[in-house]
């Protein structure tokens, strides 16, 4: 779907008019593909529907009479190659379009979920972690402010990439990781969302080469994908990292990202996600979870902190913590994040709990932590997970 935005944001100059008639494309897809059949060439049918869609939509807009004469004409000219539009990618066109430098850096980067990342408003509110409708009036008043500033649709001037560089980072981290753990639903990965992420973070670094933040980016997703065969059992059951069976890792790519953020942190600028990528590899080169070095992860998550103002930093730190100094020390440092409003409807806080009681050697506290998880986890596999250690606990022995 985002390259289908992207050719008619191409064509049309309009993101936002380019990203409400791909999804009307795809609502008729959705309808009439299955009595039909998918088209010989499924992106050029969508491509032509939301033309369609398009030239509707502006001759129906009186205040866009003039523009009107040439979308027709545009129209009709590229008709010939709607039925070819994967022969360009505007996907990269498209994300450093949405970062744009008028837009507050949260808006920007949820516009681009919506439009690059094909996210809906309520997966990225959670990545956010804000209200859903809070999340909503920040895309509207973006895609307002994107209108007015009419930039047409081309890469920005290299000398203007630096301005944007924070938020189309931060965008492909994102898509990433509902792409790793999804928001909702039955499956605890989305494997094409992740690739898609992994695979314009390649041509990323390809344009800058010399961003060891790039780099740090890329070398995050290949370690952190590279455990994700051993992520899920046949049924799709959560497998947790201490549990997994490290043969099924991927051995490329984790040599492939440890290269990567070794040769990133070499150049002495230092950034979130080098840092995330060097805790990833230690994860990764450890030979079982027994070997992990965690007074280097500790270490790392140390740094991380004094980068950026995330709770869920500290909320991995603690575990970390909880490993070195032991699991009184891990609740201690969770109690500092009980009132903190970004992590109040999510699970994540009440799951470590669970698990730092459990080690602490609490089980009937460590299973109502648990259950408290499992009523506010969203993935159905979280959520199962949850239940399941709870119940564990309940039946002990």
């Amino acid at each position: 779907m985002p390259q289908v935005v992207g050719v008619l944001a191409r064509r049309y100059g309009d993101v936002s008019a380019a990203e409400d008639a791909a999804q009307e494309a795809a609502l008729a897809a959705a309808t009439q593909w299955p009595a039909d059949g998918v088209p010989e060439r499924p992106l050029g049918w969508l491509v032509r529907v939301g033309s369609r869609r398009l030239v509707d939509q502006l001759r129906a807009d009186h205040a866009r009479r003039q523009r009107e004469a040439l979308v027709v004409q545009r129209d009709d000219a590229l008709a010939a190659d709607a039925e070819a539009p994967a022969d360009g990618d505007d996907t990269l066109v498209l994300l450093f379009l949405c970062c744009h430098p008028a837009l507050a850096p949260a808006s920007a980067v949820a516009l681009t979920l919506r439009a690059v990342g094909g996210l809906t408003t309520e997966e990225i509110a959670r990545a956010f972690l804000v209200p859903t409708a809070t999340l909503a009036q920040r895309i509207s008043r973006a895609k307002q402010v994107l209108r007015a500033e009419q930039e047409p649709f081309r890469m920005p001037e290299r000398s203007d990439w630096r301005t944007r560089l924070d938020a189309v980072l931060h965008v492909l981290y994102l898509v990433f990781s509902e792409g790793s753990t999804t928001t909702t639903g039955d499956a605890l990965q989305r494997p094409d969302l992740a690739r898609e992420a992994v695979r314009i973070t390649r041509e990323l670094r390809r344009l800058l080469p010399d961003e060891p933040e790039v780099a740090g980016l890329l070398a995050l997703m290949l370690l952190t994908d590279a455990r994700s065969p051993a992520r899920t059992t046949g049924d799709g059951t959560l497998v947790p990292l201490a549990e997994q069976d490290r043969s099924r890792w991927d051995g490329d790519l984790i040599a492939e990202g440890a290269a990567l953020v070794t040769g990133a942190l070499r150049q002495g600028r230092i950034g979130q996600y080098q840092v995330q990528a060097a805790i990833a590899a230690v994860h990764d080169e450890a030979p079982t979870a027994a070997d992990t070095d965690w007074p280097q992860v500790l270490a790392l998550y140390d740094v991380l902190e004094r980068i950026t103002d995330n709770p869920v930093v500290t909320l991995n730190r603690s575990v970390a913590l909880a490993m070195v100094r032991g699991p009184a020390a891990g609740l201690a440092a969770l109690d500092r994040l009980a009132d903190d409003p970004r992590l109040a409807r999510g699970h994540r806080l009440h799951a470590v709990r669970g698990h730092l009681l459990e080690e602490a050697g609490e089980p009937e506290a460590a299973a109502q932590a648990y259950r408290e998880a499992a009523g506010r986890a969203t993935n159905v596999a979280e959520r199962d997970h949850l239940r399941a250690r709870a119940a564990r606990l309940d039946r002990p022995g």
